[in-house]
């Protein structure tokens, strides 16, 4: 039997309730564990939450930041003592400059406790902060990275739909970090990507051969979204998750496909999460006069996630562009129907278990709707098949014991 390894984990923010970044380091650190390794996880604020009690305990650091990115006190005015550190002065001046320099600052907070506590891993795992700290840390040992995504995508939609010059101007600096994550990636000899379709993006993207990615598949959490087949779904109800203003997210366009659709026929949509408020979606639902037919749940716990899903006919999955594309699989965990766009890798998870429609194509987005809403025989089909597809493919079992693997040729070839 191979001996376990010691893998520390870093993960600059990674919220627990939302974002794949956040559900993957819960999620891997916790399954990493069950198979019998040593696992540390080095975080930034907000808490990720990783002993819950359903594995061995996963260590936990948190290291301690400005974070200025709190909701309860956003971008507050750090006190005097807090600026005699040096890198809280960086972040402090870059994120006063319009800048998000997190990824930057975190990679020199981990550096620098590393070296003050004199810890010593067989790998170092970074969750894309790609920061040149953590790659200062290939000197002393195996460092391997996860790049979900190339952020490059995320700036081109951001500039895209920034109103104005000044606003194009904002979205070019806050996605200024890019840079440096484009030298680290290039510099890290193994690098570990959630699809093909991530993989070949960022290989083009960053100009890295497409021989140094490992392709793994994020696992789903059938523990927490599965079927519940004692409430009776409205047959004229959709789901999406996709509450944020991001325009990646494409929540723009299935808002107008509803507008379209409530000419025609009854629907409901339910949209997981709150809106900013007087940001775009919110603006939008009240421009249309969509507010007898959207409703918004604000944050919830599983269990209404869960029962939420339960009651809807379809769930609905508009976004531009995913690099993994958790809300499919999780929507298919819990035995929906599922209408996805084809951007990035969406449909490696959905497969031939969905309705694909282009992304941004709101006639595509309505007629799909319309259709399967108008067919519960079709609704039925996907939905057992969409559920059999996640069982079978789609766990973190397998997603960890390929992780091993990867590890273990990284460190292979380190030394």
């Amino acid at each position: 039997m191979r001996s376990p390894l010691k893998i520390g984990l870093i993960s600059y923010r990674s919220n627990p309730h939302c974002g794949g970044q956040g559900v993957y380091i819960r999620h891997l650190s916790h399954a990493l564990s069950d198979l019998g390794h040593q696992v540390e996880v080095i975080a930034g604020p907000p808490d990720p939450q990783l002993n819950n009690g359903t594995s061995p305990a996963v260590s936990l650091t948190m290291l301690q930041t400005l974070d200025l990115y709190n909701p309860a006190d956003l971008f507050r005015t750090p006190r005097l003592a807090e600026l005699k550190d040096p890198i809280n002065l960086i972040e402090w001046l870059d994120v006063s400059a319009m800048g998000y320099p997190e990824p930057f600052t975190f990679g020199m907070r981990v550096k620098r406790h590393i070296r003050e506590t004199q810890k010593k891993y067989d790998i170092i795992h970074d969750n894309q902060s790609l920061s040149y700290g953590i790659l200062s840390l290939c000197r002393s040992m195996p460092v391997t990275a996860t790049i979900h995504h190339p952020m490059t995508v995320d700036r081109r939609l951001a500039v895209q739909n920034a109103p104005g010059f000044l606003g194009k101007l904002k979205a070019i600096r806050w996605y200024s970090f890019i840079s440096m994550q484009k030298r680290v990636a290039k510099r890290l000899p193994h690098l570990i990507t959630v699809s093909d379709s991530s993989k070949a993006d960022i290989a083009k993207e960053f100009s890295i051969p497409p021989s140094r990615f490992t392709t793994i598949p994020i696992g789903i959490d059938t523990k927490s979204f599965y079927p519940v087949d004692t409430i009776k779904a409205d047959p004229n109800r959709i789901i999406v998750t996709n509450s944020a203003d991001t325009p990646l997210k494409g929540l723009a366009f299935l808002l107008k496909a509803v507008n379209e659709i409530v000419k025609i026929r009854p629907v409901n949509l339910t949209i997981i999460g709150a809106p900013k408020k007087n940001g775009t979606v919110e603006r939008m639902v009240k421009t249309l006069n969509l507010k007898p037919h959207v409703r918004f749940t604000g944050r919830i716990d599983h269990d209404r996630f869960v029962r939420e899903y339960a009651e809807a006919a379809i769930a609905v999955i508009p976004s531009l562009y995913e690099g993994f594309g958790l809300p499919v699989g999780e929507a298919m965990a819990c035995r929906k129907p599922v209408i996805s766009t084809t951007g990035g890798a969406l449909p490696e998870v959905a497969g031939d278990a969905a309705v694909m429609v282009p992304p941004a194509d709101v006639n595509a987005l309505k007629k799909a709707i319309i259709d399967l809403l108008e067919n519960p025989g079709l609704r039925e089909d996907l939905a057992e098949k969409g559920f059999q597809r996640i069982m079978s493919r789609f766990t973190w079992e397998k997603t960890a014991m390929r992780t091993v693997d990867a590890y273990r040729e990284a460190i292979r070839d380190y030394h």
